[in-house]
């Protein structure tokens, strides 16, 4: 159950919601077969995640950086001799991620609809603006919150950024997700609540060393986490 102190709920979006690290997988899959010319597909996505993380300072989070580090891993992998046909091929293997249809995890509109009932519900989300925009408007579930908060990143600075908005103290903050490096660990840093959800598939850049904590509860659905 939700603690006393609780005065708003925030969900994270991507695979808190609804699935979306499914079709990134199945897109790197498909680059690690299209790669296995020039070397292994384990390699070629060793390499992939590598370009993603020195790319996400400047270009962030979603599909569009996604098909620019695919293009860049393919030139380095094939040491520059891409065919104009297999650059075409990363970039539609890249656009397959964008657009998909929207899936919703088990229970999610029932949950929203009881607790929006009883508190203020924020979507806190990261990614690109217009994508994100989609996926919301696509998964009919905007109605349920109050607020929607699309950061560029989310740490310690951006949790407290809605904190401040919303005029609470971060005991009164709750964040759910399935990221423990983005969604749990810095709101538990800042004093908030946070209930993890692990995820089925996560992304390698969100794998961080898991913590115990007083204000945190795990557990494997959302009906088990909030009204058990």
């Amino acid at each position: 159950m939700i603690n006393n102190d609780v005065r708003i709920v925030a969900f994270d979006a991507d695979d808190t919601l609804w699935i979306n690290e499914y079709h990134y997988r199945k897109a790197e899959e498909r680059f690690g077969r299209l790669m296995e010319q020039y070397t292994s597909s384990e390699e070629a996505n060793e390499i992939l995640l590598r370009r993603e993380k020195q790319n996400l300072p400047l270009l962030g989070y979603g599909s569009k950086p996604f098909i620019i580090s695919l293009v860049e891993s393919g030139i380095e992998i094939s040491k520059g001799t891409l065919s104009n046909d297999q650059i075409l091929e990363l970039i539609s293997i890249g656009k397959e991620t964008i657009g998909q249809p929207l899936e919703l995890l088990p229970e999610v509109t029932q949950v929203l609809e009881l607790l929006s009932e009883k508190f203020p519900l924020i979507l806190a989300t990261k990614g690109d603006l217009k994508e994100q925009e989609s996926k919301i408007e696509r998964s009919g579930l905007g109605k349920y919150f109050s607020h929607i908060e699309i950061m560029s990143e989310k740490n310690r600075e951006s949790y407290l950024k809605i904190i401040n908005r919303h005029k609470i103290k971060p005991e009164n903050f709750l964040m759910i997700g399935n990221s423990f490096k983005s969604d749990i660990l810095p709101v538990l840093e800042i004093g908030g609540n946070a209930i993890y959800i692990p995820s089925e598939i996560i992304w390698a850049h969100e794998v961080t060393e898991e913590i115990e904590h007083p204000r945190l509860k795990r557990a494997e659905r959302l009906s088990v986490a909030l009204f058990q």
